[in-house]
C-alpha cells in the first residue's frame, strides 16, 4: 500500500516546526527517523493531515553530558548512542540495550526519542529510560514540560504527548555508585522484536542490594517495572549465592506481568519467557558488580 495524502513540511527552526504542529492540532505527525511511522503510513495505521520533519532543525542532535545527568536530543540515532564512548564507558545498560535494537540500517537513521515515543512495549529504549528513572522533555508553543518516564507510558502506543507537543530530548539518571547493570533479550531471530527482554540494574554496598531495578520488555503496554521483584531483592545479602535468590525473583517476575499470545508465542510462554531473562539479566549485572562498572 501506499500512504495517504499529507501536507508535509520541513521546518528550519524549532519554532517554526511548533507553530506547524500547534496549527495541525491532534492531525500533525513528527518525522525523525521514520523507522516505525512510515510502515504506518504505508498500512495506513496512521492517517495524519501534517507531516513535519524535524532533520533540518539544529541543536536536537546534541548528547550532552552534565554531572549525573545525560541528555539526548530527539535527532540523535541509534548509531550515535553506539559510537559515543561516554555512552560505552558512563552508561553502559543504555549502550548494550542499544546494541540489540533490530538492524544497523534501521539504528543508522531510527531515533532514540523516536523510539520512546512510539512507544512500543517491545521495543528496547522505552524500558531503558524507565530503568535510569529518566524523563521526557517536551516542547510546544506553550511552553516546555518535563514527565518521568513512568507517567510518560500511558498504554501501547500511547503517551502522555497532548496536541502541538513533540519530544526534544530524553533525560536519563545516573544510577548510585556501586551499580552494576545488565540487558538481556530473547528474540526469534537476531534483530526482530523481541518477545520478551529485561534490563537489570544492582547496586551493591558490602555485598548487600541496596537498590534494585527490573524493568521487563515486550510485556503489558508499554515499560513493566517489576516492582515486586525489585522489593524482593532489596536489603538482600549476594554473598552467599544468588541462585535461589535470583530463582524466586523470575517465579515472580513470570507470576506478575501481563503477557500477550500472538502468532509467536503463547501468554504461558511468554511470561516464562520474562522470567527467564530477568534472571539471566540479574545473573549478569551481578557477575559484573564485582568488577565494577
Amino acid at each position: 500500500m501506499k500512504a495517504p495524502w499529507f501536507d508535509y513540511h520541513a521546518p528550519t527552526s524549532l519554532d517554526e516546526a511548533l507553530t506547524i504542529l500547534k496549527d495541525a492540532d491532534f492531525d500533525g505527525r513528527v518525522l525523525a527517523g521514520g523507522q516505525s511511522l512510515m510502515p504506518m503510513l504505508n498500512m495506513r495505521i496512521a492517517d495524519p493531515a501534517v507531516l513535519v520533519d524535524i532533520n533540518r532543525l539544529p541543536g536536537l542532535n546534541a548528547i550532552e553530558e552534565d554531572g549525573d545527568t545525560l541528555k539526548v536530543g530527539a535527532l540523535v540515532r541509534h548509531a550515535d548512542l553506539l559510537s559515543s564512548d561516554v555512552i560505552r564507558q558512563r552508561w553502559p545498560l543504555l549502550h548494550e540495550a542499544t546494541t540489540q535494537v533490530a538492524h544497523p540500517a534501521i539504528r543508522n537513521r531510527g531515533t532514540v526519542c523516536g523510539s520512546v515515543a512510539h512507544n512500543d512495549p517491545a521495543a528496547e529504549h522505552p524500558s531503558i529510560l524507565a530503568t535510569y528513572d529518566g524523563t521526557v522533555l517536551i516542547a510546544s508553543k506553550d511552553g516546555e514540560r518535563e514527565v518521568p518516564a513512568d507517567e510518560f507510558s500511558l498504554g501501547m502506543l500511547t503517551t502522555d504527548l497532548e496536541s502541538g507537543e513533540m519530544v526534544v530530548g530524553l533525560r536519563y539518571k545516573r544510577p548510585p555508585e556501586g551499580t552494576s547493570t545488565a540487558f538481556v533479550e530473547f528474540a526469534r531471530r537476531l534483530g526482530d522484536f523481541a518477545i520478551a527482554g529485561a534490563a537489570a540494574m544492582l547496586t551493591v554496598n558490602n555485598g548487600v542490594c541496596a537498590r534494585a531495578r527490573v524493568t521487563i520488555v515486550g510485556m503489558g503496554d508499554g515499560p513493566v517495572r517489576a516492582v515486586e521483584a525489585e522489593e524482593l531483592l532489596t536489603g538482600k545479602d549476594l554473598t552467599n549465592g544468588t541462585a535461589d535468590l535470583f530463582a524466586e525473583v523470575a517465579e515472580t517476575v513470570s507470576a506478575n506481568v501481563e503477557a500477550s499470545e500472538d502468532v509467536h508465542s503463547s501468554t504461558g510462554y511468554r511470561r516464562h519467557l520474562a522470567g527467564v531473562v530477568a534472571r539471566r539479566a540479574l545473573a549478569k549485572a551481578h557477575e559484573r558488580a564485582g568488577g565494577g562498572q
